[in-house]
């Protein structure tokens, strides 16, 4: 083997050395890095393509008939809280990602790496803009293939999706949390459908909480689900008040107050 004796003195000095990468910079990033996670690994869209799907086709032609007498009118009730649904679900799968990343020592790295410290949690939680986006298009697609038609227009449902996208990236804050705390990806995966399951389906996506028990209908009342599906079947039917919008809101600012500080403390502990 022939080994180079004569180095290039200009070798290490040819360009000079790129400046670091601000806060935005590092965390757009880091926001690609998710979506070509996507790219790399299509398997991650399973969840995102068959929970919309699922719901949707399956509560339309199991219980439409039942519960309100003809699945077309159920869709009209159904379809904006099975948006609402399957945004919330798919967020579960933030903090699963980012188990699977400190599981694996890729956050190791990035803790070495000169760059502002919360670049990867911030820039996985725009990447995951997208996955929400995906699943709140496939609802709405399916929806109106199905018969749904929105009152509100093509604004009307932009606002709606703008609204759940808004929640679920307030609510994903809580999932993070968890990702930092549990020992495996099973577990926070399997942690978060727990602690879903029963919120979403103690409201009125599904039904009206008027048919309820009343100690029950008094819980759907105040769930936060319940004023998200509401606010989005007002959007698209037209006619939401700006106490149903602000609701919303308020309750995707509280999420991120309490876990945004506490996440930060907890990424910054495993430091």
């Amino acid at each position: 083997m022939t080994v180079p004796t004569n180095r290039d003195p200009h070798a290490l000095a040819m360009h000079a050395r790129p400046r670091a990468a601000g806060p935005a910079g590092a965390s757009l990033a880091f926001a690609w890095r998710s979506l070509l996670k996507i790219k790399h690994v299509p398997e991650q869209l399973g969840d995102v393509l068959g929970i919309p799907i699922l719901f949707t086709l399956l509560f339309t032609y199991l219980f439409g008939g039942a519960l309100a007498g003809s699945t077309h009118d159920y869709l009209q009730f159904l379809l904006p809280g099975t948006l609402a649904l399957a945004v919330v679900f798919v967020t579960v799968y933030s903090g699963v990602t980012l188990n699977r990343d400190l599981s694996t020592g890729a956050f190791d790295r990035f803790r070495s790496m000169p760059i502002w410290r919360p670049a990867p949690i911030v820039g996985a939680l725009i990447g995951d803009l997208g996955r929400y986006l995906i699943a709140a298009g496939l609802v709405d697609g399916l929806g109106f293939a199905m018969g749904y038609r929105a009152g509100g227009g093509p604004l009307g449902v932009a606002a709606a999706i703008a609204l759940v996208l808004l929640f679920a990236s307030a609510l994903s804050w809580l999932w993070i949390a968890l990702g930092l705390i549990l020992r495996t990806p099973t577990a926070v995966q399997n942690l978060g459908f727990v602690i879903l399951f029963p919120v979403v389906f103690v409201s009125n996506v599904f039904v009206r909480p008027d048919t309820m028990p009343g100690w029950l209908r008094r819980i759907a009342d105040g769930n936060p689900i319940t004023h998200l599906a509401n606010a989005e079947r007002g959007l698209m039917a037209g006619t939401a008040s700006a106490t149903q919008v602000l609701w919303v809101i308020a309750a995707a600012g509280a999420l991120i107050a309490i876990f945004a500080p506490l996440t930060t403390a907890l990424y910054q502990r495993r430091n």
